[in-house]
């Protein structure tokens, strides 16, 4: 089994990362949470570039679409990645205006997003609903997960069909988004911590040398590891129910113990705004928690599994 990225997939992301490295970083993310706002640049450029519709290309798919994902998390990007580039193409067949944002008939609580979204999709059950928005719909709601949420106001009866089925369809793609920028963030927050732990000395040598520490740095890599294997494998497979639901949940348990890991290992350092390693670690309590967070994802799982049928 070959699992190097082809020579396509190498150039998507560089082509991507030098997009970034102009427009995204943990100093804009930081900049645009202090005015609670999205990356407006960021999102025009990737959508310029051909990166939001990239899963609907003749020689891409999904799993570029899962790779760019991951790497606009990285990078700390303050826009909708993961639901303008994989679960609106799967789900309405075609790009969205963005900010997309990514809500339920039964979520009472803030949207990552819907304060500046222009697109709502909406899962109603069997079926998912589109709904355009106007700048204003939703209320602005501040929070410390370093991404703007809003609360939308729900009218179902609002927007377009989606036809039936797609209610799952939004699901299972959206899981598999939440896993794809939990992945990407999960590592840029290690990247952060491991570089801490090379600088910070203690008893005349880096921490970073002590083996407790790197035995729990070590388990933190495997799970980020093992999640980014799973949203490869779950975007090339077209995000079967039972593959997303357990990428998600996977994801959830491994963003919770790499979010508790990394700001013990900085001293609780992660916690200060002169400190990067907020700007990755509050996104994954964030995306932990959404769309049932680990304990729905678990069910999901299950039923797809076991009740499908």
């Amino acid at each position: 089994m070959d699992l190097d990225l082809s020579q396509d997939q190498r150039a998507v992301l560089e082509a991507v990362a030098q997009l970034l490295e102009q427009h995204a970083g943990a100093a804009r993310a930081i900049e645009l949470d202090a005015k609670g706002e999205v990356d407006g640049a960021l999102d025009a450029a990737l959508a310029e570039a051909g990166f939001t519709d990239i899963a609907l290309g003749d020689e891409t798919g999904f799993l570029e679409a899962a790779l760019v994902t991951e790497a606009v998390s990285a990078a700390a990007g303050v826009v909708s990645i993961g639901a303008q580039a994989l679960v609106a193409p799967a789900v309405a067949g075609r790009p969205l205006p963005g900010p997309v944002a990514l809500t339920s008939l039964t979520h009472r609580g803030p949207v990552r997003f819907a304060a500046h979204a222009r697109s709502l999709l909406l899962d109603c059950g069997d079926e998912a609903r589109l709904i355009s928005l106007e700048p204003g719909e939703a209320r602005p709601v501040r929070s410390n997960f370093m991404l703007p949420m809003g609360i939308p106001e729900i009218d179902a009866s609002r927007g377009k069909s989606l036809g039936a089925g797609s209610g799952q369809r939004l699901r299972d793609w959206w899981r598999l988004a939440l896993a794809a920028e939990a992945s990407g963030a999960m590592g840029a927050a290690l990247d952060v911590t491991v570089e801490y732990v090379k600088r910070r000395r203690q008893f005349g040598r880096a921490i970073g040398s002590f083996q407790a520490l790197q035995h729990r740095l070590s388990q933190c890599a495997v799970q980020r590891e093992a999640t980014r294997w799973l949203v490869y494998e779950t975007a090339y497979k077209g995000a079967p129910s039972a593959a997303a639901a357990a990428a998600a949940a996977y994801a959830a348990a491994a963003s919770n113990q790499i979010f508790a890991e990394t700001h013990q290992l900085t001293g609780a350092m992660g916690f200060t705004r002169e400190h990067d390693l907020h700007v990755w670690s509050m996104r994954l309590q964030a995306l932990r928690l959404e769309a049932g967070g680990q304990g729905g994802h678990r069910r999901a799982a299950a039923e797809a599994r076991w009740l499908a049928g």
